[in-house]
């Protein structure tokens, strides 16, 4: 007689498991997200991240014009703090 109910156990625990895994499934496919849904994620990325590199850029040659002479030591820092705040920008919005 024991047999039986644990046969009928396994049976339970088999089907539980067969519909917690159609039930993730269905789940899945509601969230999915649409290729312009990802694609407007990506665009928004790169424009966290080439933003602020780019307003480093200006931002270094006009102080770079303001000095007498040919230097462009505030243009490359700028372009490099620009590149690391872009990186954070993506990292902190992609971790969310």
């Amino acid at each position: 007689m024991n047999a039986p109910d644990d046969l009928r156990s396994r049976q339970e625990k088999l089907e539980e498991s067969v519909h917690k895994r159609i039930r993730r499934i269905k789940k899945a496919e509601k969230e999915r997200r649409t290729l312009i849904g990802q694609s407007v994620y990506l665009g928004t990325l790169g424009v966290m991240f080439v933003l602020p590199m780019v307003a480093g850029a200006y931002l270094g040659q006009w102080l770079d014009n303001l000095s007498q002479g040919y230097q462009v030591h505030w243009t490359v820092s700028l372009i490099i703090l620009g590149i690391v705040v872009g990186a954070l920008n993506v990292y902190f919005f992609i971790r969310e």
